[in-house]
């Protein structure tokens, strides 16, 4: 199985791209994600495997939205209601941010990995 995430912006305007992703494959959502770090929240949303070559999308707007433990603000609101018209819970995780990594590659490596230990993606 292939797990990959695809980011789609740092989460200012990408927010409305990730949110109508959600809407339109509501039937595939397997989570809802916020990823909080020293350098902002990160919003995913995890989808089910494809049938057809086992390819598991992990769309993602990178740390572009303030830590809502911090800061309240809108963005995040939007997200959790969408979490929440999809009848999914939302899972919080306390992350390192991507600055600590030399590469987004490695940093996306090491959610995976997060992810995978807590069950939130299947084991390859």
């Amino acid at each position: 199985m292939i797990q990959r995430f695809i980011e789609l912006g740092e989460g200012y305007s990408d927010l409305y791209e990730l949110l109508d992703i959600a809407e339109r494959a509501a039937g595939r959502i397997s989570q809802f994600v916020a990823l909080h770090s020293a350098g902002g929240t990160s919003c995913a949303v995890i989808l089910h495997p494809t049938e057809t070559g086992s390819f598991q999308p992990i769309y993602v707007c990178r740390e572009g939205i303030p830590n809502p433990y911090q800061k309240e603000n809108e963005r995040f609101r939007m997200f959790q209601q969408a979490a929440a018209s999809a009848g999914k819970p939302l899972i919080e995780l306390e992350v390192k941010p991507s600055s600590q990594f030399a590469e987004k590659t490695l940093y996306y490596q090491y959610l995976i990995g997060i992810l995978r230990l807590n069950h939130y993606l299947r084991p390859l």
